[in-house]
């Protein structure tokens, strides 16, 4: 279990990824005009909303099987692994606010990402049985 520290760093510069993006959609809500609660009517702000949402839906598989992975199985690899679902994710958003129908590239390193923390979290859990 040690070099944990790097897994919970990971998991800092996760929210503070995703803390940005909600900012963002302020700020695109805010130039849009759209008043809460609406979430459409403008299709930058949609594309900002959509970037947070989608991302948040992917924290929520990402950030267990992160602490698992680097638990159960390596902290470093769990760590390098976080990391390329990071890089998915800006990558992700920078398609998707340009154009949408571009963002796969981005969803797929993310995706391969948190793939690779389940797996690996999924090893380690039934080697510790």
């Amino acid at each position: 279990m040690d070099n944990m520290q790097y897994v919970a760093l990971v998991t800092l510069l996760l929210v503070a990824q995703y803390f940005i993006f909600t900012m963002l959609v302020g700020a695109a809500r805010g130039k849009s005009g759209i008043q809460a609660p609406a979430v459409t009517g403008d299709e930058n702000f949609e594309r900002a909303y959509r970037v947070q949402m989608n991302t948040l839906e992917q924290l929520v598989m990402t950030l267990p099987v992160l602490w698992l992975s680097g638990i159960y199985f390596d902290s470093m690899v769990a760590a390098l692994l976080g990391l390329v679902f990071f890089v998915g994710r800006v990558l992700y958003r920078a398609a998707y606010v340009r154009e949408p129908g571009k963002r796969g590239a981005g969803f797929g390193i993310g995706f391969l990402g948190t793939l690779g923390l389940l797996g690996t979290a999924l090893w380690g859990v039934i080697g510790a049985l």
